[in-house]
C-alpha cells in the first residue's frame, strides 16, 4: 500500500506524539507499505519554521539535513510536485481552502495513495483517507 503522510501526521510520527492514532502509526511502521512525504509538506514546514510557528528542527541542525535524515531513518520517500498534480489542484472543488492540503489531495488522487490525515474536511473529496 502506498501512503502519503499529511504534514501533521509526519510531525506527530517523528515526535512520538499521542495525537497520532494507533491505526496511523501502525500503517506508517508497516514495512510492507511505501511511505511518502510531499515536498508541499516540507514547504509548509519551512514557512511555519520561518514564521516562528513551528520549532521542529534543533537550532544546530540544517533544514535539508534534518529531512534527509528523517527520510532515511523512517524509510520515507520525498514526493516531488509535478505538473499533473497541479492540474488536479486547478480542477478541485473548493471544499477545503488550505493550499497545502489541496495539493496533498491532488497527489493522493494522481499517485493512487492513501492519505494519512486527521483532517476530516478532506472527506469531501473522493480520496481514501485513513486515521
Amino acid at each position: 500500500m502506498k501512503i502519503l503522510l499529511d504534514t501533521h501526521t509526519f510531525l506527530w510520527f517523528i515526535a512520538g506524539e499521542t495525537q497520532l492514532s494507533q491505526k496511523a502509526r501502525t500503517a506508517i511502521e508497516d514495512l510492507n507499505n511505501q511511505r511518502f512525504l510531499s515536498m508541499a509538506s516540507l514547504w509548509e514546514i519551512a514557512i511555519k519554521t520561518n514564521l516562528g510557528k513551528l520549532n521542529v528542527i534543533a537550532q544546530n541542525e540544517k533544514f535539508a539535513e534534518f529531512f534527509q535524515e528523517q527520510s532515511r531513518r523512517n524509510d520515507i520517500n520525498l514526493l516531488p510536485i509535478s505538473l499533473s498534480h497541479l492540474a488536479i489542484v486547478a480542477a478541485l472543488p473548493e471544499h477545503h481552502r488550505d493550499p497545502f492540503d489541496r495539493l496533498l489531495i491532488a497527489q493522493s488522487q494522481t499517485e493512487n495513495m492513501i492519505l494519512l490525515s486527521n483532517d476530516s474536511a478532506l472527506d469531501a473529496y473522493e480520496i481514501e483517507r485513513r486515521w
